[in-house]
């Protein structure tokens, strides 16, 4: 029987110097162990003071060869900033990877936040709010019917037509990687998902049942159900590191340790009490070893 609370692992983004064999392992791992579904960040670079620019792997190109080799799980970006491409294209994209792994793709949509990147690869960091509505609009309208044609301030589609087709009605599902009021307001009536970063709520369960409280209250102003809406979140979960020379994600806020298993899925439980549906777990280190010690507590999940 599945689990009724989905658990995934966002795999590494920054943490460390990897290779495509490193990665598509850890991908087969977390598949092979009886998670749900593999994330992974929609980023260029960071640049931090004093510390030497990084990035990770292409999101879209790196989704569809992890779609390729994988057969069960769900995968997404966590999340894709539609501003770092045309609308069109991007619903091209997203109905490709459905396609290539077989209606396992969730579309996780967001505005983008930092700066650097945006001025490091060409792409306006302005009206980023304003530039998201009219691609979530474009998106939507490929999705329900296959053709679109808009005319906006800052995109114009004529008799564009997907190829391929969505596998879905309505295509692959929504997922809304913001908590920002404006935000809400435009993507709510229309996603299946919401998303909240471990940052966003301090990696605490109490502000979380806040936050939640808020996008409750969002979802009833743009009168829809907030049953409809699943909630999903990603948790930072710590484990002992040993030797691994590896980039630390941790961040001062509660801390998780995920080395008992059975502590580490009572935590999972009261998120599921608190009505989150799917975790996208956000593992420090990210190893095989720490997926290997995360997947104990999958043994303890109803």
């Amino acid at each position: 029987m599945p689990r009724a609370l989905k658990v995934g692992v966002q795999l590494p983004e920054v943490e460390f110097t990897y290779t495509w064999p490193q990665l598509s392992a850890l991908a087969r791992q977390v598949e092979d162990a009886g998670f749900d579904s593999i994330w992974l960040g929609d980023h260029l670079m960071y640049r931090h003071p004093g510390e030497p620019a990084v990035g990770p792997y292409e999101v879209w190109t790196t989704l569809a060869s992890l779609a390729a080799i994988t057969e069960r799980v769900e995968l997404g970006p966590l999340v894709a900033s539609l501003s770092f491409h045309n609308p069109a294209m991007m619903a091209k994209m997203a109905a490709t990877i459905d396609q290539i792994s077989n209606g396992r793709f969730i579309f996780g949509i967001g505005s983008g936040w930092n700066e650097v990147e945006y001025r490091g690869y060409g792409f306006p960091f302005d009206h980023r709010v304003d530039r998201f509505a009219e691609s979530l609009h474009i998106i939507r309208q490929f999705f329900d019917t296959g053709e679109c044609t808009f005319h906006g301030t800052w995109f114009d589609v004529e008799d564009g037509v997907l190829f391929p087709e969505v596998m879905r009605k309505g295509g692959p599902p929504l997922m809304l990687g913001s908590k920002g009021p404006r935000m809400l307001e435009i993507a709510l009536p229309h996603v299946q998902m919401w998303n909240a970063w471990h940052a966003d709520y301090g990696n605490d369960r109490t502000r979380l049942a806040e936050l939640l409280a808020e996008i409750d209250a969002a979802c009833e102003k743009v009168r829809r159900d907030p049953a409809t809406l699943e909630k999903t979140i990603c948790p930072l979960i710590t484990f002992e590191r040993g030797d691994i020379p590896v980039n630390s994600r941790r961040i001062p806020e509660r801390e998780i340790c995920g080395d008992d298993p059975a502590a580490l899925a009572a935590e999972f439980h009261a998120y599921a009490e608190l009505g989150v549906g799917h975790l996208q777990l956000v593992l420090d280190p990210i190893t095989p070893a720490s997926i290997e010690q995360a997947a104990k507590a999958l043994e303890h999940l109803g």
